[in-house]
């Protein structure tokens, strides 16, 4: 610093580029993960501007020598794992402080007293109510403190024993679950002049109105990012563009904040979403065309790794507390002398001598990677002037109590709202003596202060379904919360969590998207439209706010989680007894899903417009199940909440004071599940004859009263040409059996149909050279087909023989077939001449069967792939069994493990980055698979961890917790092992 101060006054220091000054900064601060902070300093018109590393000081700094730069965090992750460093999280912290109480985090009374408290907890240490009033009347954590003194006081009785480095965590926990987390604003307009906010995040571009987001373009989305003048324009891709136009335009206060807000989208473009900094562009000779701006520092991705793999020495890194000196302005902690990253610090006794970290020398390549110049703006935040010798002494930090146990488990925040840097008095630790540097004061020219004024990003680094990427896990991982590991009710509360942000996302598909959709090509006719979102608005409402009382309960669960005593935060029973009682007046809006259900079928029948938006959208990546199958998730949803407070309840001691609550609510959404029950088996019926219609060619009302699904799969059936692959469906009436389309499209052809009434099934004669087969006599037809194994045998028969005899006392149902042919069974045409008809049809439907290109992971496509079948029993075993939450995920020949968002439903597993993605990267269907604990020959020797295997298909999946891994466990059993399922491997093939 003073070398740097000399220079400046011999007017050298100002021609150098940023990055020299930046260097000595990361230096001065033994500041390993420097990547995440930068340095700004004010621009003329009061907005706040990032130095760039790649230009001379003097070209971006008018008066370089009475300038105030100030130090402050410029990308936000959204999971505090993603910082190694203990030293890194303390100054994060004191970003975080600073926020609060210049109130840019907006949270309840409640949450800010909570953080106040662990703020109090790092910086006195624990609880002394005669201390902590005189800190809390000098120091001031939030706005109008004094109305909330009490609750800080209670807080911090309960972090008694919390080590500076658990409330550093702690904070950061808490903070990242706020929705205006790391929020910067940019002041705009639309297009039609209205005022809105602009923001970025680790997700994308995010549109606010007042402190309301409206909008959020996630990178996946953008195709491109630009500016003209004042305007900042963004391009979507066609296909995901939804109610948008092709290009968006926003009008901001100038061309400085324009370009200033683009960079900023550069690069937290390029920080969370790429491996690799891009390359600096070649300088045009004479003319050049655009910005040639590029992000200069590493990539998340990057920095992760190295931290990780460098072997850096790190310096001991020593944290006191002070209950002496209590000024927070005079606050600075000493340089780090026990940096210890955050794996170790778990694995790390509490006892400063128990720790032989090492800190890193920061190197300058390695630390300063160039690049294009990286100008960033961010909102201004205040930063305080730093006492030369102030010091923080007091009590002993523990070295390697790293807040909870592994964070990366701590519920992944999936994108967090963009994060403005504010400036935060970093009053930043000093150095010991062996470390040999000097305190950190720096002189107001070139002033450090905390401040994210960056857009705080953070997705998983790497793409979510290849090996080189994404949030990998190396290192042994415990628990998140080590006083809970064991508290079962902890993580019942967690998966109602997980679960419900999942549910909302689908409610999203139909109040937003799809929505969206019919309304942009006026598609929907008046009356439908009221039908279908009168009956889903009021309950997707209702479910965002049952969310967010969710999210807030178990942010202060979590928050008490490392003291001794429980406290009132520790239970969940009345915000779930307050909202079970409130669906039951929703009653009469899931009792008419089968009407919008119906309705909505017979008007993309009638309106052509309809029927093509309707498909186009269901091919779209958000609508990652068939359509119809959203409108079950409502009715669907009540029965996991039976399931999840019955497993609640029996969690439960009588004399818990949660129990009386909890049996309260499952008495309550029991009583609205069991009004429901005809209304949801009438519903799964609907939408399953609905999806059949849609994937069969060649029959025209499979829609019938009466008629019931009972199984679907693939058999062999016995032809002239020998055995064809056939897919049949079985229904309370009738026996279809189909043939896939032309090849590129997804859709069925009949071949044939058989009438139950006066069918017989035998074991077949040829049941020696036929393996599993057996024979179908219809009244004026006999089929012989041969299952794939014994068990897929016996399945079929006992549904068959159960359809059949159910069907001798039903009324005849008619179907209508290519042609025309309405077919009346025992009609021996429906029999005989089928096959032949479907084939002289081809011509005639092929246009119909072409617009059939659907997705391949529904039931009926994977049946025909892994030759097995599903019945009406094991869809209704999977709708109990449907679970969400983050894994970590291994390839078969793979060391590295990656941190996913996994949603399991309809017998498949679906994988996003985080819970906030719109659409799903990948999708794995499960049929077919079996799950069970790694063997030895795997070589898998981690905890919670699970193996699915089909044939030579093989993946790992690691769970955070005991029972998080036994969930998964039974969820993936148990829809795959209905009554209807289950296998017995000696009878297998």
């Amino acid at each position: 610093e003073k070398q740097l101060s000399a220079e400046q006054g011999a007017g050298r220091g100002p021609k150098r580029d940023g990055q020299t000054l930046l260097t000595q900064v990361w230096r001065h601060l033994n500041l390993t993960e420097c990547d995440y902070f930068g340095l700004e300093f004010q621009h003329p018109q009061s907005y706040w501007i990032w130095l760039e590393p790649m230009k001379p000081i003097i070209r971006q700094v008018r008066r370089p020598k009475n300038a105030l730069l100030r130090l402050a965090v410029k990308f936000f992750p959204p999971d505090p794992g993603q910082l190694q460093e203990e030293y890194t999280r303390y100054l994060f912290a004191l970003q975080l402080k600073r926020d609060l109480l210049e109130e840019r985090l907006p949270c309840t009374d409640t949450t800010a007293a909570l953080l106040a408290s662990h703020l109090l907890q790092a910086e006195i240490g624990d609880y002394d109510e005669t201390l902590d009033r005189e800190h809390l009347k000098a120091n001031e954590y939030l706005p109008s403190q004094e109305h909330s003194l009490e609750k800080i006081l209670e807080f911090h009785r309960k972090h008694t024993g919390q080590t500076p480095a658990e409330s550093d965590f702690q904070v950061l926990e808490i903070a990242r679950k706020l929705e205006m987390y790391g929020i910067r604003f940019h002041t705009a307009s639309d297009r039609e002049g209205a005022r809105i906010n602009l923001a970025v995040s680790h997700m994308g571009v995010l549109v606010f109105q007042g402190t309301t987001k409206i909008n959020t373009f996630n990178w996946s989305r953008v195709r491109k990012l630009s500016f003209k003048r004042k305007r900042f324009l963004i391009k979507l891709h066609p296909e995901v563009r939804g109610p948008y136009q092709d290009t968006l335009e926003f009008l901001l206060g100038s061309r400085d904040e324009c370009k200033n807000f683009w960079k900023i989208c550069v690069e937290y473009h390029t920080f969370f979403r790429l491996f690799d900094q891009p390359k600096a562009r070649a300088k045009a000779v004479l003319f050049s065309r655009g910005s040639s701006f590029r992000y200069s520092g590493r990539t998340q991705k990057q920095l992760v790794d190295y931290v990780r793999d460098s072997g850096v020495k790190r310096v001991p890194y020593d944290r006191r507390h002070s209950k002496t000196r209590m000024s927070v302005r005079a606050l600075t902690a000493d340089l780090p002398r026990q940096s210890i990253s955050f794996t170790e610090g778990m694995r790390t006794s509490a006892s400063p001598s128990s720790t032989n970290a090492s800190f890193c020398s920061v190197p300058t390549s390695p630390l300063a990677p160039r690049g294009p110049p990286d100008f960033k703006d961010s909102s201004g935040s205040l930063t305080e002037p730093q006492a030369p010798d102030a010091k923080r002494p007091a009590a002993e930090r523990s070295t390697g109590a790293a807040a909870d146990s592994d964070t990366r488990w701590a519920q992944s925040p999936g994108p967090p709202a963009l994060q403005p840097c504010q400036g935060l008095s970093t009053e930043s630790p000093q150095p010991s003596p062996s470390t040999r540097k000097s305190p950190l004061s720096l002189s107001p020219a070139s002033q450090v202060t905390l401040d994210p004024a960056g857009q705080g990003l953070s997705p998983l680094l790497s793409p979510v379904l290849s090996d080189a990427g994404g949030a990998r896990m190396d290192s042994e991982e415990e628990p998140k919360h080590k006083s809970m590991a064991a508290d079962e009710a902890y993580f019942i509360v967690k998966e109602i969590l997980a679960t419900e942000r999942t549910y909302l996302k689908d409610l999203e598909v139909l109040t937003v998207w799809f929505r969206s959709a019919v309304v942009k090509e006026d598609a929907m006719p008046a009356d439908l439209m009221t039908l279908l979102f009168s009956n889903i608005d009021p309950i997707y409402e209702f479910h965002r706010g049952f969310l967010r009382a969710v999210e807030q309960r178990l942010a202060l669960w979590e928050g008490s989680s490392n003291t001794h005593a429980t406290g009132d935060h520790q239970r969940i029973g009345d915000i779930l007894l307050r909202n079970m009682h409130q669906l039951k007046e929703f009653t009469s809006y899931f009792q008419r899903h089968d009407e919008v259900l119906t309705e909505l079928e017979k008007a993309t029948r009638r309106f052509k417009k309809l029927e093509t938006v309707y498909k186009e959208f269901e091919l779209q990546k958000v609508c990652y199940l068939p359509l119809n199958a959203f409108l079950l998730k409502p009715i669907q949803r009540l029965v996991h909440y039976r399931l999840l407070l019955g497993r609640l309840c029996g969690h439960y001691a009588p004399a818990h004071p949660d129990s009386a609550d909890c049996r309260d609510a499952l008495q309550a959404i029991t009583e609205v599940t069991s009004t429901l029950q005809h209304s949801l088996a009438r519903l799964e019926t609907l939408q399953k004859l609905t999806e059949l219609q849609r994937d069969l060619v060649g029959v025209e009302n499979l829609l019938a009263p009466g008629r019931e699904f009972i199984r679907e799969g693939c058999l062999h059936k016995l032809t002239r040409k020998g055995l064809q692959q056939r897919m049949f469906f079985l229904f309370s009436d009738v026996l279809l059996y189909t043939s896939k389309g032309v090849t590129g499209t997804s859709r069925f052809r009949i071949r044939g149909l058989l009438p139950l009434r006066g069918m017989l099934v035998e074991e077949g004669e040829h049941e020696r050279s036929v393996p599993h087969c057996f024979t179908i006599c219809a009244a004026q037809k006999t089929v012989m087909v041969a299952a794939s194994t014994r068990l897929e045998k016996e399945k079929w028969i006992r549904d068959l023989d159960t359809a059949i005899d159910a069907a001798k006392g039903g009324s005849d149902q008619s179907l209508v077939l290519p042609g025309g042919v309405v077919c009346t069974p025992p009609d021996r045409s429906s029999e005989v001449s089928l096959e032949q008809e479907s084939e002289d049809a081809r011509g005639s439907r092929g246009s119909l069967e072409g617009q059939g290109q659907r997705r391949a992971n529904t039931t009926v496509h994977v049946c025909w792939y892994r030759n097995t079948s599903v019945s009406r029993a094991d869809r209704s075993a999977a709708v109990e069994n449907q679970l969400s939450g983050y894994l970590l995920r291994k390839f078969k020949n793979s060391n590295g493990w990656q941190k996913l968002w996994v949603v399991f439903t309809n017998f498949c597993l679906f994988f996003y980055k985080t819970h906030q993605d719109d659409h799903p990267l990948a999708s794995l269907p499960l049929l077919g698979y079996s799950v069970s604990v790694p063997q030895e020959a795997d070589g898998v020797h981690k905890e919670h961890v699970f193996k699915l295997q089909f044939k030579s298909h093989v993946y790992f999946f690691r769970a955070e917790s005991k029972y998080t891994f036994g969930r998964w466990m039974e969820v993936i059993e148990r829809a795959g092992s209905s009554p209807g399922r289950a296998r017995r491997p000696e009878e297998e093939a």
